[in-house]
């Protein structure tokens, strides 16, 4: 597989480098029970994760653009197999244009509109997105799943993993120092060693059946590091950018 990097922001040593995502600390997901996963590919190469928003349309990270052309995988669970999946080429890369303004992390917001619906079925369906400005609780019970490494450095998953995290408050998130932006960003604790690692950016944290917030960075030498909350795009404040693009 493929595996695209995720920024590794490690303040506390002033430097910076580049990280993947994945699932640590989890199991094996039911076949099929998040019927709005997406894997993005590059060269039929697991990439990327995403969430199917509509039928025409995938959320993900801007920073999966690095590998393109990208092909969306609908209905997926085990990439080493054949499946009856949905295969749809990108028409349009949208990435939100203040990622071009500022650190790409900050910004860190892409959709794919698709060159042909995807058609909805029991395997493959949409995911309900939060009203804007919506607020998600500090030690609020929440998933994150994905294909990617279940520990640093190691082989990717071929099945969908996923596992139960754990907001964190903004003072949590603050070990991250400037890289954290409150208004737009959220994180999860580490305390337990679940979350993501290499292998799955762009994948959605579920809370309450909908997705709140987009995979985006963590501490990828180690990504059970207790010390690094794993941090996402809060979905809530770009909802007015979703929308406008959605509605063309």
């Amino acid at each position: 597989m493929c595996l695209l990097y995720l920024l590794v922001l490690v303040q506390l040593l002033a430097t910076s480098g580049a990280s993947q995502s994945g699932i640590v600390g989890g199991n094996e997901a039911k076949k099929h029970s998040r019927p709005y996963m997406v894997s993005l590919q590059h060269n039929g190469a697991h990439c990327c994760g995403g969430m199917l928003i509509r039928e025409d349309f995938v959320l993900t990270s801007g920073h999966c653009l690095e590998y393109y052309p990208l092909t969306v995988v609908l209905g997926a669970h085990n990439l080493s197999k054949p499946e009856k999946t949905q295969k749809i080429e990108v028409g349009r890369y949208l990435r939100h244009p203040l990622q071009l303004c500022f650190n790409q992390t900050d910004y860190d917001v892409m959709l794919l509109k698709l060159k042909t619906k995807a058609k909805l079925n029991k395997f493959v369906k949409v995911i309900g997105l939060p009203k804007e400005n919506e607020e998600t609780p500090a030690n609020m019970k929440c998933s994150v799943a994905g294909w990617g490494m279940v520990k640093s450095k190691s082989n990717a998953s071929d099945v969908l993993m996923q596992t139960t995290v754990k907001t964190g408050s903004n003072s949590d998130c603050k070990v991250w120092q400037d890289h954290f932006k409150p208004l737009q960003m959220m994180c999860t604790l580490t305390d337990e060693g679940k979350g993501f690692c290499q292998g799955d950016s762009g994948g959605p944290l579920v809370c309450n059946s909908k997705a709140q917030g987009i995979v985006a960075f963590n501490y990828g030498e180690n990504c059970k590091d207790t010390r690094y909350p794993h941090v996402y795009m809060k979905i809530p404040f770009f909802m007015p950018w979703i929308k406008e693009m959605l509605n063309g």
